[in-house]
């Protein structure tokens, strides 16, 4: 068998665990901090994180994909390693970008719906509190 072939299987086999394994763990960690983020309103936040995950698949299976092709053959062994940990190297950062990218934007809405709960007066304008009594 070729070893450009054997350096494609690889590649291909270890790429899509990761995406899954990565997904995966998302998924079940990430579950948590969307109820938060979303008001503990769980049927939401299992909407939404099912939404990123389908996201995160195809983003990164798409990229996975299109980055399988290379211009050089792989003559020897230490080609197979070489192309290998380019490929995979690249990946992982890819992957790493956008588990970062997700954490960021849920950051962001979670901060924005903090500061949505600050803004709500303790009484309402026109209300009256009644004078706290002294220790």
């Amino acid at each position: 068998m070729d070893r450009t072939v054997v350096a494609y299987v690889i590649y291909l086999l270890v790429s899509i665990g990761l995406t899954i394994w990565v997904a995966r763990t998302l998924s079940r960690n990430g579950r948590i901090f969307l109820a938060d983020v979303l008001h503990g309103n769980e049927k939401l936040a299992d909407a939404v994180n099912h939404l990123l995950v389908v996201g995160f698949y195809l983003v990164n299976l798409g990229f996975v994909a299109l980055y399988l092709s290379d211009d050089e053959t792989i003559t020897d062994t230490r080609g197979i390693f070489e192309a290998l940990s380019t490929k995979l190297g690249v990946v992982l950062l890819v992957l790493g970008v956008m588990h970062l990218a997700n954490v960021y934007v849920l950051n962001r809405i979670r901060r924005r719906g903090a500061m949505e709960r600050e803004q709500v007066p303790p009484v309402p304008p026109q209300g009256w509190a009644a004078p706290q009594a002294q220790a």
